[in-house]
């Protein structure tokens, strides 16, 4: 029988994070069991007192509820999140960042100058009763490519109306449908609505400075004359687009113009040991190149807030920081609820105990480059460098959010397993383990696994990011192949509903 193998993630930890299961009496690193424990999960290395703070990757992850003795599993019967002050001190950048690598890939450059990793051209709804319009629309042209147009994809939604005309949820909603409506994987966009819905087409093209073209087509069902005539129409508004978009080719670009969307979900007690910190290392080269990379889901910051803000470049930067974090902090509490109530039980059950664990492998992801800048949820990123962008922890919304705000790619790193993929902006998945890469192949992109057994985070970055290089280019991904991402449009839902 092989010897029980764990790691020490830091040399000031309580704790050991198990490579294999434990038995009663098992021994591993010195420290003998005092219970089975299961694999991924946390073993104390000394004796804890109640109300001692307990350690790992370095950092707090809570509080000792009652004793701990050495050799006992640490997990949620005796860990909880607890309250403690952090020390935030501004850090200059490390010295050790990657330099440039001068890589490229294939784009469709657009316009406006931005360049787009996919060609689809997508019928996008003002609101929920255009959706089945919408639907029928882009069912008609179902699993057809047509030249470099990759196909045509409905994105509907659940709001647009019954809501207040100003304030947090339309202006959202607004962002995020104007970030659809001009983002760069598209060829062509046709904007419906039904015509008296609180989301009016007009007012969100004049906000945003936007007006119908060749390549932005719109129309309301009450004008076309009710559903047969406008799922008519429609179908053939998006020809048109067909036509328009089918000269568009792919040409040389510099890696800078990639905008990648970093995600985690199904997280488990490895994601922040291997997924998360080799994808932070795929970002780091990303920005080098001078590309921009987007970090979310602010509730699964919590508790980790720390490790962005002494990155930040101003403290304008790390102001903007706190203000959605206080921001989330009153939105919990109008809600009833507390930012501490994660992780879920998928990820308790692969060894993740409290908000703040989760939350400082979560942030792995980011690399170690300067944090330049805060976005609004689904608010244009013009800035090159590591941008945070203010969502929920909620995978699908967040990355809606991201896509909104210019993501060009994404990637997904899991433990448990995830299943999600995106239009039209593409994703790969990270596996954090082995057995999940075998048992979910046909969904996982990459293995990250091999980290445990002492292979290179950097090596592992560098290969994350030749993949999301060959992804821009036009790389199919494993969700892409399964048809993931007609069904992943999920905006925000912010503020009364009427």
């Amino acid at each position: 029988m092989a010897e029980p193998r764990a790691l020490k993630l830091h040399p000031d930890d309580d704790v050991l994070v198990l490579l294999s299961p434990l038995e009663q009496g098992d021994e591993v690193d010195g420290v003998r069991a005092a219970q089975a424990i299961p694999q991924g999960h946390k073993l104390a290395v000394r004796d804890i007192a109640a109300g001692d703070k307990v350690h790992k990757f370095g950092q707090v992850i809570g509080t000792a509820t009652r004793p701990i003795a050495r050799g006992e599993q640490v997990h949620d019967h005796n860990l909880t999140v607890g309250s403690f002050e952090r020390v935030v001190d501004r850090v200059p950048p490390p010295n050790d960042l990657p330099s440039a690598t001068g890589a490229t890939f294939k784009g469709f450059v657009r316009a406006d100058g931005r360049v787009g990793t996919r060609n689809f051209i997508g019928v996008l709804t003002s609101v929920n009763c255009s959706a089945t319009v919408a639907r029928r629309i882009a069912d008609s042209f179902a699993d057809q490519r047509f030249g470099s147009v990759d196909g045509v994809a409905a994105f509907t939604h659940s709001s647009g109306c019954g809501m207040s005309g100003t304030g947090e949820g339309i202006d959202t909603l607004e962002r995020t449908l104007a970030g659809y409506a001009t983002h760069p994987n598209f060829g062509g966009i046709l904007l419906i609505g039904l015509g008296c819905e609180v989301a009016q087409i007009g007012t969100l093209l004049d906000r945003f400075g936007l007006a119908p073209g060749p390549r932005l087509r719109t129309m309301t069902i009450q004008e076309a004359g009710g559903t047969a005539k406008a799922i008519d129409r429609g179908r053939q508004l998006v020809r048109e687009l067909i036509e328009e978009a089918q000269a568009d080719t792919r040409v040389d670009v510099s890696a800078s113009h990639l905008t990648l969307g970093l995600q985690c979900g199904g997280s488990d007690s490895w994601s922040g040991v291997t997924a998360n910190p080799a994808l932070g290392v795929a970002a780091d080269l990303l920005i080098a190149d001078g590309g921009t990379a987007i970090l979310s889901e602010t509730p699964e910051i919590s508790g980790a807030e720390n490790l962005l803000l002494r990155r930040a470049v101003s403290q304008d930067v790390a102001e903007k920081l706190l203000q959605r974090l206080a921001w989330w902090d009153d939105y919990a509490a109008k809600n009833g609820a507390q930012l501490n109530n994660n992780p879920s039980p998928g990820n308790k059950a692969g060894g993740l105990t409290t908000i703040y664990e989760k939350s400082l492998g979560a942030i792995a992801k980011a690399g170690r480059s300067p944090l330049v800048d805060v976005a609004l949820y689904a608010e244009r990123v013009r800035a090159k460098g590591l941008v945070f962008m203010d969502s929920p922890g909620f995978d699908p919304c967040s990355a809606t959010g991201q896509i909104a705000s210019g993501a060009n790619i994404l990637a997904f790193t899991t433990g448990r397993g995830s299943v999600f993929g995106s239009k039209p902006t593409p994703c790969i998945k990270l596996a954090s383990n082995a057995a999940l890469a075998a048992n979910m192949d046909d969904d996982m992109d990459v293995d990250c696994s091999p980290i445990l057994d002492g292979a290179s985070i950097e090596e592992a970055g560098r290969q994350i990011y030749e993949r999301l290089l060959d992804l821009a280019s036009g790389q199919q991904s494993k969700s892409e192949a399964l048809g993931f991402g007609d069904s992943e449009f999920v905006p925000w839902n912010i503020g009364a509903w009427m």
